[in-house]
């Protein structure tokens, strides 16, 4: 065995670490700087491009690192930015959401090449973050009919995200790491 296979493994592992904490950091800071609260019922709700990177680092790096991305970067978001009551909705939402969408890109071996399947995958994804917010503020609200008021703003933030992702991943898939 050489050297260079003894050291690849560690070499790997430490690369898919920096890896997905800059995935972690990119929907962090896209979530932080990059929003817009919604003067919509009491809780108001939150649009922001965390979504599109989230969708973005799913079809690029895959199910695991969109899950991580989208779990962590905006449970770390709600966490400080005053919506501390939503992180555990959050952490569950965001990384199924990522989870399904990386799946689906990268099902069959297609590693998010197909912009059909992209885009199949952002969609398939969206009734699933919506189910689980909701079921999440409808726990904290102790009822049914309040939650329905984040319903427009999480379509529209998902809406949004699809439109900036889907050109980015076709324009990033063109960067020769990706070839």
């Amino acid at each position: 065995m050489s050297n260079t296979q003894s050291y690849s493994k560690p070499h790997q592992k430490t690369f898919d670490l920096i890896l997905t904490s800059m995935l972690i950091a990119l929907v962090f800071v896209s979530t932080v700087f990059l929003n817009i609260r919604l003067p919509i019922a009491a809780n108001g709700g939150l649009v922001h491009l965390g979504t599109a990177m989230l969708f973005i680092a799913s079809i690029l790096f895959g199910p695991k690192k969109g899950a991580l991305a989208g779990a962590i970067g905006m449970g770390l978001f709600d966490l400080i930015g005053g919506w501390v009551l939503w992180t555990p909705i959050t952490i569950v939402s965001r990384g199924l959401q990522g989870y399904i969408v990386g799946k689906i890109a990268w099902s069959s071996g297609r590693k998010g090449t197909s912009i059909a399947f992209n885009l199949i995958a952002t969609i398939i994804s969206i009734p699933f973050m919506v189910a689980v917010y909701y079921i999440g503020e409808s726990i904290l609200y102790g009822n049914w009919i309040m939650p329905l008021a984040s319903i427009p703003g999480d379509l529209v933030q998902n809406i949004l995200g699809i439109i900036i992702a889907i050109p980015a991943c076709v324009v990033l898939k063109r960067v020769s790491y990706f070839k």
